[in-house]
């Protein structure tokens, strides 16, 4: 929790919240409208985090999955909103907006009212019941024929979307559920965004934010993937868009209705305050660093990175996640694209590869075990360590939108130290955004500038390493609450205080730019390591050797 100390009461000034919806926790923040100033944050922890090994009941559940409980949302509200209005020191009455960002996408099966189908006795103990978190990602076989049968009909929507669709979004977790829980599946009666769900309990009305629907819900020009299409997928997929998808498209930044007496009671806030249509975390953060030009390039980097980006070109960008008319920004087309695993590979690597007497060092010096790696590792000269990484121990999701590959360390020796991978790992995750800048150049949309967002901003070797291999000026956000204060200046467009984002972005938004500058002899030794990681990265990812899905087949064989 943050308390703003001599900004907190802000004089009685009009105040708006914003609460982003991560991976394992809620953080709200209270945010004054005139300047963006944020007068108190706090934070609350998800009580059932993220299920990927078994329900809360012990029921086990298969590899690749990711599921969420809902009620641990509602906490938030419960728990990180009055928090946070008490760390700033703002009277109630002061708050005329609420909004949301959610990661995506992440989407629950519901009955008419919006009750989850987990909640409900008999189905407590079933998998597809849950909320399917972004990273559930055991639809990958019903991605791949999405993908495939699109491209044998010459379906428009495709490229769109760089020739594939994910795993992680709305249609692919929907044919999973329909075909492996069939009974689910019928007495779902509408298949909501995370994202929607939460300005439904807040608001009492559901609409479908236009920025899940046209990035994870196939929406393009106002249609979604035909019933002919959908019949051929699987006969009982016929009706999935008009039985259970199809809603009322709220746009960016509008009014989605009036905080109720009830979610008042949760929040503290106001009755009848503005409750903004949901909206992406990754999509808010964008106006939060005041990228608001074409060509600016916003990387949001914490357990996974999204890149998203407004442009005036309109392009088809392999494997990106989407390319939506006023998907960010009105006016321009927004981009998407992203990838699966950044601070989760950090994390990983030092939950399962840091011996005790780094851990003891560490300690001793006031460290964590991240700042420990990262402190020996900045000692290094570029290739040093001899080794190579490909960045997929979470799939890849752009540009080879493919879910089932996984991590490669190239290089090893018995000499080979933990500081060592620990480098490598953080190239591997810069040399796969510049694959995906390299993507959108080559498409003809131009990257002109990188701004970085998230926790791990605070890194500075990681961000020095980024502008390095990418040869670009990195900006970094003026908040470590990005989408939480990108949510509360979409409120505050909500509200009425501006009359559009691009506004609210030059008075609330905040950004440093060129704080990191591209060195050019580092720059050329990393393109030499670069040459080697688009090598294994094609090899790897583009089926010169299938070995990871093999591998991951005989696991699941294993498994079953």
């Amino acid at each position: 929790m943050v308390n703003a100390g001599d900004e907190t009461a802000g004089n009685g000034e009009p105040c708006v919240v914003g609460v982003d919806f991560g991976t394992l926790s809620g953080r709200a923040v209270v945010v004054r409208v005139r300047d963006g100033a944020e007068l108190g944050t706090a934070e609350h922890e998800y009580r059932h985090a993220v299920l990927d090994r078994q329900l809360p009941d012990g029921t086990r559940l298969p590899p690749d999955w990711a599921l969420q409980v809902p009620s641990d949302y509602v906490d938030v509200l419960r728990q990180a909103v009055p928090a946070a209005l008490r760390a700033a020191g703002v009277a109630p009455e002061q708050v005329v907006g609420i909004g949301t960002d959610f990661t995506a996408c992440t989407v629950l099966p519901v009955l008419a009212d919006g009750t989850p189908l987990c909640e409900l006795p008999e189905y407590a103990a079933r998998p597809h019941a849950y909320v399917k978190l972004w990273r559930h990602h055991a639809a990958q076989a019903q991605a791949d024929r999405i993908t495939t049968l699109a491209a044998e009909r010459k379906e428009e929507w495709l490229q769109r979307y760089g020739g594939k669709i994910s795993s992680e979004w709305e249609f692919a977790k929907a044919l999973q559920l329909l075909e492996e829980d069939p009974e689910i599946y019928h007495r779902t009666e509408r298949w909501v965004e995370a994202a929607d769900w939460i300005v439904w309990q807040l608001c009492g009305t559901y609409l479908r934010n236009a920025c899940t629907a046209g990035y994870k819900g196939q929406l393009q020009d106002g249609a979604y993937p035909s019933r002919a299409y959908l019949e051929a997928l699987n006969p009982g997929f016929a009706d999935f868009v008009t039985d259970k998808l199809e809603h009322p498209i709220g746009q960016l930044g509008a009014k989605a209705g009036q905080l109720t007496a009830e979610a008042a009671a949760w929040t503290g806030l106001p009755e009848g305050i503005a409750v903004c249509v949901g909206n992406v975390d990754a999509h808010v953060t964008a106006p939060a660093a005041r990228a608001v030009e074409p060509g600016q390039m916003v990387a949001i980097m914490g357990t996974s990175t999204c890149h998203v980006m407004s442009s005036d070109q309109r392009g088809t960008v392999p494997g990106m996640c989407g390319v939506v008319d006023g998907g960010i920004l009105p006016g321009l087309w927004g981009y998407e694209a992203g990838q699966s695993g950044v601070g989760d590979i950090f994390g990983w690597f030092v939950r399962t590869g840091l011996p005790a007497e780094y851990a003891d060092q560490a300690a001793a010096l006031g460290r964590t075990a991240h700042e420990h790696l990262t402190a020996l590792a900045a000692g290094q000269r570029v290739g040093e360590h001899g080794l190579i990484a490909l960045d997929w121990h979470s799939g890849n999701r752009s540009v080879l939108v493919d879910h089932d590959l996984s991590g490669v360390v190239v290089g090893l020796t018995l000499s080979t130290r933990p500081e060592d991978v620990y480098r490598a790992l953080l190239e591997a995750t810069a040399f796969g955004t510049r694959t995906i800048i390299e993507a959108f150049e080559t498409s003809g949309v131009p990257v002109d500038e990188l701004i970085i967002a998230g926790g791990l901003t605070k890194n500075a070797l990681l961000m020095q390493i980024y502008a390095d291999v990418t040869r670009r000026p990195l900006g970094v956000i003026g908040s470590a609450q990005g989408p939480a204060l990108g949510a509360a200046m979409h409120a505050a467009v909500a509200a009425g205080a501006f009359p559009d984002i691009q506004a609210a972005a030059q008075s609330m938004g905040k950004a440093d730019r060129g704080v990191y500058q591209p060195d050019p002899d580092r720059a050329a030794a990393y393109d030499r390591l670069y040459a080697e990681y688009r090598l294994l990265h094609d090899y790897f990812g583009r089926g010169t050797n299938d070995v990871m899905h093999r591998l991951r087949h005989l696991r699941a064989e294993a498994s079953a």
